[in-house]
């Protein structure tokens, strides 16, 4: 079985690509705390990186149901 798309109950999951921001900046915090405990980057790096990784998580989620599926809930 396919997914579907929690905000719009498309078939196959939705395919807006602000629906993936929020997961692939968590992945990428998670990145960069793993990178930091194999020494791969400073701590002085992840002190910034994760901050800025929070902010623009927030900015997404902020800006998020701007697509028509989010508005209205079509489907496509």
């Amino acid at each position: 079985m396919g997914m579907t798309c929690a905000n719009c109950g498309i078939s196959g999951g939705c395919k807006c690509p602000h629906h993936k921001m929020v997961p692939l900046f968590i992945t990428l915090i998670g990145a960069v705390f793993l990178l930091q405990a194999f020494d791969a980057v400073s701590a002085s790096f992840t002190a910034w990186a994760w901050p800025l990784l929070v902010t623009l998580i927030g900015l997404t989620k902020l800006m998020g149901g701007n697509c028509k599926c989010c508005a209205n809930g079509a489907k496509k």
